[in-house]
C-alpha cells in the first residue's frame, strides 16, 4: 500500500465567468485563490474582494467536490478582460502556460522591491531547506508535493504551504499574506523546494518579497526578471553551498 498526493482541478470564476482552471492539491483553497488574484494583478488586497465562495458541485456519489470557487470583486475594482488573459487551463507544473500572449506575462509589481534593504546571512540561508523539509507533513507521507515557505531574515518560519504545483504552493503562501493583511512581504525570504522559474520570480515580485531562494536551478528568464526587478535570487541552496544570481548585496557571508 502507498499514499499518493491528491490532484484535482480547481476552477476560479469572477462573477460567474471562468477565469482559470488549475490542477492543485485540495486544501487552503481560499489562500490559493487570493494569491492567484494578487500575483495576476487582479486583486492585491483583502478589501478588493467582496465575496469568495465555493459553488455547488457534487461527484457521482453525491459528495460536495469543492472544485469551483466564485469571486466577486469589490465595487470599483476593475475586472480584467477575461478572454484576453488566459486559455482557462493550467497544469500543476505550469503557472503561465495559459497566458494568451508573452506581453501579458510581465505583470507590473505595485511594490518597489529594489529599494528593500533586507540582508540575510549565509548561515541562515543554509539552514532554511532543512527547516522547510521538517514541516512538510504531506510530503512525508507521499513524497510527491512541492513546498513554499516564507521566513524572516532570522530564519523564523511564518507560513508554509504544500501543493502538487510549485506555483500553487507559492500562491497559497501569498494568499495567506493577503488574508492576514501582510502585503507587501518586505523583509521576507521565500524558499521553494524545486527550481526557480520565471513565474515564481514574478509572483515574489508581485508580493513585494525581496529574496527568493530555491534548492534547485533557476531559469534564464528568472535570472533576467530578478535583476530587472531588484530581487535577490538564490539557487542550488544545499548544505553549505549556494549560487547567487541577482541581488547579491542582500547576502551577508558568515
Amino acid at each position: 500500500m502507498d499514499t499518493v498526493a491528491v490532484e484535482e482541478p480547481l476552477e476560479i470564476r469572477l462573477d460567474g465567468r471562468p477565469l482559470s482552471v488549475t490542477m492543485r492539491t485540495p486544501g487552503d483553497d481560499f489562500d490559493l485563490v487570493h494569491g492567484f488574484l494578487a500575483t495576476e494583478g487582479i486583486a492585491g488586497s483583502l478589501e478588493s474582494v467582496r465575496t469568495l465562495r465555493y459553488c455547488a458541485g457534487t461527484d457521482d456519489e453525491g459528495q460536495q467536490t469543492y472544485n469551483v470557487i466564485d469571486v466577486a470583486l469589490s465595487e470599483g475594482v476593475v475586472v480584467p478582460e477575461l478572454s484576453l488573459e488566459r486559455n482557462f487551463y493550467t497544469t500543476s507544473s505550469c503557472g503561465v502556460c495559459g497566458k494568451a500572449s508573452i506581453d501579458a506575462i510581465r505583470t507590473l509589481s505595485p511594490y518597489d522591491v529594489a529599494s528593500d534593504p533586507t540582508v540575510v546571512s549565509t548561515e541562515v540561508l543554509w539552514s532554511l531547506p532543512e527547516r522547510l523539509r521538517e514541516q512538510q507533513k504531506v510530503f512525508n507521507s507521499t513524497g510527491g508535493l512541492h513546498a513554499a515557505g516564507l521566513f524572516t531574515p532570522a530564519g523564523e518560519l511564518l507560513c508554509l504551504r504544500e501543493d502538487v504545483g510549485r506555483h500553487n504552493a507559492v500562491d497559497k503562501v501569498i494568499g495567506w499574506a493577503v488574508r492576514e493583511d501582510k502585503l507587501p512581504l518586505a523583509s521576507c525570504v521565500l524558499l521553494v523546494s524545486g527550481r526557480a522559474s520565471f513565474e515564481l520570480t514574478q509572483k515574489a515580485l508581485m508580493a513585494g518579497i525581496p529574496i527568493l531562494a530555491a534548492v534547485s536551478a533557476p531559469s534564464s528568464l528568472a535570472v533576467d526578471l530578478a535583476a530587472e526587478g531588484g530581487l535577490t535570487l538564490v539557487g542550488f541552496l544545499r548544505g553549505e553551498t549556494m549560487n547567487v544570481y541577482a541581488g547579491g548585496q542582500r547576502i551577508r557571508a558568515t
